[in-house]
């Protein structure tokens, strides 16, 4: 069996340097424990079968910085480092999820992410010279309870999700959304309130891109 690397106890100025926004270098030696203790973990997560919910509901629980009841995150899923991640109860996370947690990632209750979402924290310079020194720098991401993330969603960094908002398969979402609306496209753009949706109120229906998978 791994072993999970243990980690020093500076973990909470590890977490200031690196969700305070500033540069930080990306290869800093203090940060490899902490790569090394999420890798370790993601393997045996990767490695359950999919019928081992239990299994993967324990090993999220030290993965992850926070999870919800009746949380429910399927294979392959992968993350940097762990402890930023906080899952809201009952939220469900679909196959082939990056959920790249330089800086907090607050996904709410009862949220819904389809299949291969990609969520990113982190950003690099578009100077050269500092990104082949390795500094980069990350902005929180937060979504919202109740909100839909269609098949291949991508949500850039420092972007805020609102409740109850649905947005479609493929779509990048680059700029914060508010409660709930539906948006689409590259860059998401709002397209209607969810209250003006057909009577089922599915993602998949002709206003968006299919964004079925949407549940686990």
């Amino acid at each position: 069996m791994l072993r999970v690397p243990e980690v020093a106890v500076e973990l909470d100025e590890i977490k200031r340097r690196l969700g305070s926004g500033e540069p930080y270098l990306a290869n800093d030696p203090a940060l490899r424990p902490y790569r090394k203790r999420c890798e370790t973990l993601l393997d045996r997560f990767n490695a359950t079968l999919l019928g081992d919910q239990e299994g993967r509901t324990a090993l999220l629980g030290q993965l992850l910085g926070a999870v919800g009841p009746g949380v429910r995150v399927v294979p392959r899923f992968l993350c940097e480092f762990g402890f930023f991640i906080e899952l809201g109860a009952r939220s469900r996370i679909n196959f082939d999820a990056i959920l790249l947690d330089c800086a907090p990632i607050t996904i709410g209750a009862d949220v819904r992410m389809g299949p291969r979402c990609q969520l990113y924290t982190a950003n690099h310079s578009d100077r050269a010279a500092l990104r082949h020194g390795a500094w980069e720098s990350a902005r929180p991401i937060r979504v919202g309870d109740g909100a839909w993330l269609g098949g291949g969603v991508i949500v850039l960094p420092g972007v805020t999700i609102g409740a109850d908002t649905v947005v479609g398969a493929g779509s990048v979402v680059t700029k914060d959304l508010p409660a709930g609306v539906v948006a689409v496209g590259n860059p998401a753009r709002v397209v209607r309130s969810v209250e003006q949706g057909g009577a089922r109120g599915e993602a998949g229906g002709s206003a968006l891109p299919d964004a079925s998978g949407a549940r686990p």
